[in-house]
């Protein structure tokens, strides 16, 4: 059976480290970091996930400031107001929840994030030095995928890494984290499943990384034997809160899988958090 890689432990791991980088950060600079945060309408997940965000924040010493807008604010109205943040001098990172109103496209948004306050890392900029391996800052769920992954100990250096999902939020700047320290990495997406192959670039993944909101798009008899499974979807089943890899098959076969919900998600927050002080730091130091 595999073992669970489970996000609050790693997590706990990081905050540790991270309070100790703010305290020492307050002697330096006299303040300590702030996280704005734009919930755009009254989407219960967007608020859900907010309060948790709000909470990891206060615990670490992060100024944590919910800046709540009507969901029928227009696309120029949000920009106006993130133009506002970005010149604000006491906020350091910026993040915009989602999901956005229809009326709002999110890629346009984030293009609008100052670079440098930018704490999802989703400014093209910053995605920019993700693949020139130069990132300070780069989008949260990727990095606590990779998070995961390397807290098995695994040498990544020529390991068979298969993508499911080439989201930019995820799928792309995961790929280029996993090739940045020499993994042979493939990205599969509605192309590949289209073509029929979706079954034979899973089969040789040694990491398996899937990113897609389909309950149960990944059988558990096609996980490599001894492979490490990172499953990033979320999808409510009758109720229930389940991923997008069968896990109760596939955890007889991988030697490390993360349970859903609380693999990715619980890490996610605390690398928001990780990047709201990087940015912090680049204005401040």
């Amino acid at each position: 059976m595999a073992k669970l890689l489970e996000g609050k432990i790693i997590a706990s791991k990081i905050k540790e480290e991270l309070k100790q980088e703010i305290a020492s950060l307050k002697q330096k600079t006299a303040s300590l970091p702030v996280l704005a945060s734009v919930l755009v309408g009254d989407n219960q997940g967007a608020q859900i996930y907010a309060n948790s965000q709000k909470k990891v924040a206060e615990e670490l010493g992060i100024e944590y400031r919910l800046e709540k807008l009507s969901d029928s604010v227009t696309q120029n109205e949000l920009i106006d107001f993130i133009k506002q943040l970005n010149k604000d001098s006491s906020v350091n990172g910026i993040i915009v929840q989602m999901p956005l109103p229809k009326q709002i496209d999110y890629k346009l948004i984030s293009s609008f994030i100052a670079p440098e306050k930018d704490a999802e890392g989703m400014h093209p900029q910053n995605l920019g030095k993700v693949l020139l391996g130069k990132a300070k800052i780069s989008p949260c769920t990727a990095k606590s995928a990779f998070e995961l992954v390397k807290s098995t100990g695994v040498k990544l250096y020529g390991k068979e890494v298969v993508i499911v999902g080439h989201s930019e939020i995820v799928g792309k700047p995961l790929s280029l984290l996993f090739l940045e320290e020499f993994a042979t990495t493939t990205v599969c997406h509605i192309g590949t499943s289209e073509a029929g192959k979706l079954i034979e670039h899973v089969g040789r993944a040694e990491i398996l990384c899937v990113a897609v909101g389909k309950a149960g798009l990944i059988k558990g008899q096609w996980i490599k034997q001894s492979a490490i499974v990172i499953d990033i979807g979320i999808n409510r089943v009758e109720g229930k809160v389940v991923g997008d890899v069968e896990f109760e098959e596939a955890s007889k076969r991988a030697s490390y899988i993360t349970p859903v919900p609380g693999g990715v998600g619980p890490l996610t927050t605390t690398m928001l958090m990780k990047n709201t002080i990087e940015v912090f730091k680049l204005q401040k130091l």
